[in-house]
């Protein structure tokens, strides 16, 4: 998997939005988000949404958020590069 530059942005977004700054430093690409960590359940989904679409200016439409987007940071920070880059 190739890092998107915008890995870190998104990284500090999730990282702020669930409060788990105790835990950003072993956070990488290929960490599991859904199912991995306690904190991001389904409300926790919809904050970190709303939090991405304010950070990086775009919005996400609800047939956007699948489950493979939320499979890793990696894969989030991907879907973020390719909305923003529209």
């Amino acid at each position: 998997m190739t890092v998107t530059p915008l890995f870190d942005e998104v990284k500090d977004v999730v990282v702020t939005t669930l409060g788990i700054q105790d835990r950003a430093s072993g956070l990488e690409p290929s960490t599991p988000l859904l199912g991995s960590i306690p904190e991001l359940d389904s409300m926790a989904v919809l904050e970190v949404v709303l939090a991405i679409e304010q950070r990086f200016d775009f919005a996400i439409q609800d047939e956007d958020m699948t489950g493979d987007v939320f499979e890793t940071f990696g894969s989030l920070a991907d879907f973020v590069a390719q909305h923003k880059s529209q």
